[in-house]
């Protein structure tokens, strides 16, 4: 039975949050041991209550009875629909079973088609504009457009005399924290490193609109004193925290003196040519984030892409397989470009028996990217002598590219 919570967060809304501990691989893709939450949330006024998203269809069987312990589902107005994707939208339909159809589905124009392509009946369906407001009860609820993040259907709602944001995917996480809120340092610590990977892998490939759709939330001049999203934690005791977190994450911008290392190993030798890079950044002072694919381990892409985000640069190990670039690091760079596409300086240091890389085709790997190679090292099986020298020469090169951030 997954963990539920039920709890007020201020005055008439309240939050519903299930702990989805069975969950293995997020959108069936991205490796996500620690779980991830969904979180609705509840506003109760004199006029009917307002329902925001709901949860994973796995569950809907049990938000709906979660739900009856907070208001009569007859006296549901609204359901808000901030984002189309069904671990938010997926109890939807069985409220509405329950309900009697009754309540008005908000949402972005696009949802409407998506709710009926996803579930096959139409609900009372209400289009809401961007900055479109909607008084409830004497609550005004205030709509606003945040597209890409990451579908172009999902909105925001801005609970004006809460001074709470409701804001689906956007400033959420991966993991179940202990707390519901950032109501303690350790759980922040413990978090933001989630939310830097659900950011990578959810919302990379937008990273434009992370800082687009930030800076329009700010420009507003709304007082922000509770940030809600949909996964992870709320954010009541510093809203700001998640806010700045998020805007940083979206320029990628790197965390002081990290260095990112990849490498497809098979028999030992690149390894040992990687560990000299490694050693010489150490020694240089710089924090070094290891992910190596071996006979041995087989590291999360998706943990790689939340390091990648926040790295100064990356040093790149391929071995050569088939006269070609190794598979798995193939794979890793196709979703370095498409989810990060960053800034970054990358060495290249490839390790081959019978015949290395052509350059052209290492050249090439970046070529439509904002990474940039710094150069490539070519070491023919066991590093020698001269092989250090010219990994610590490279070594240098790259640590001097680094851009300089303000």
């Amino acid at each position: 039975m997954p963990k539920i919570y039920v709890d007020r967060v201020v005055d008439d809304l309240y939050i519903l949050r299930i702990d989805d501990d069975e969950v293995r691989y997020f959108e069936a893709l991205w490796s996500i041991p620690e779980g991830v939450t969904y979180n609705s949330y509840v506003l109760l006024t004199n006029e009917g209550a307002v329902v925001f998203d709901s949860w994973k269809h796995v569950y809907a069987d049990l938000f709906v009875d979660t739900l009856k312990n907070i208001v009569d589902l007859r006296d549901i107005k609204y359901i808000v629909v901030h984002h189309m994707e069904p671990d938010h939208s997926g109890a939807i339909p069985r409220l509405l079973q329950e309900a009697g159809k009754e309540p008005v589905v908000l949402g972005h124009p696009i949802a409407k088609n998506l709710f009926i392509s996803f579930y096959g009946f139409e609900p009372k369906f209400r289009v809401v504009k961007d900055l479109e407001e909607l008084v409830v009860g004497g609550k005004k609820l205030r709509f606003i457009y945040i597209p890409w993040l990451h579908w172009p259907d999902t909105i925001a709602t801005y609970l004006e005399d809460l001074g709470v944001v409701l804001t689906c995917d956007a400033f959420g996480g991966y993991g179940t924290p202990k707390s519901l809120y950032d109501d303690s340092d350790s759980v922040v610590e413990e978090f933001l490193p989630l939310a830097r990977k659900y950011l990578a892998n959810i919302v990379g490939h937008y990273r434009e609109h992370i800082v687009k759709n930030i800076e329009k939330l700010l420009g507003l001049g709304i007082e922000i004193k509770i940030v809600a999203p949909a996964h992870g934690l709320v954010w009541i005791r510093n809203p700001r925290t998640i806010i700045d977190y998020y805007y940083k994450l979206g320029k990628a911008e790197p965390e002081n003196r990290k260095i990112l290392v990849i490498y497809g190993s098979m028999y030992g030798f690149l390894e040992k040519a990687v560990n000299i890079a490694v050693e010489e950044l150490v020694n240089k002072g710089f924090k070094v984030k290891i992910y190596r694919f071996t006979d041995r381990e087989q590291p999360h892409i998706s943990d790689i892409l939340g390091d990648a985000i926040d790295s100064n640069a990356i040093v790149l190990g391929i071995s050569t397989y088939d006269g070609d670039i190794f598979p798995v690091i193939r794979y890793v760079v196709q979703l370095l470009i498409d989810k990060i596409n960053a800034d970054k300086p990358i060495l290249i240091i490839n390790n081959y028996g019978w015949g290395k890389l052509q350059e052209d085709k290492l050249n090439n790997l970046f070529k439509t990217s904002k990474f940039k190679i710094v150069d490539v090292v070519y070491v023919n099986g066991l590093p020698q002598e001269n092989d250090v020298e010219k990994i610590k020469q490279n070594i240098e090169k790259l640590v001097n590219t680094i851009p300089k951030h303000d």
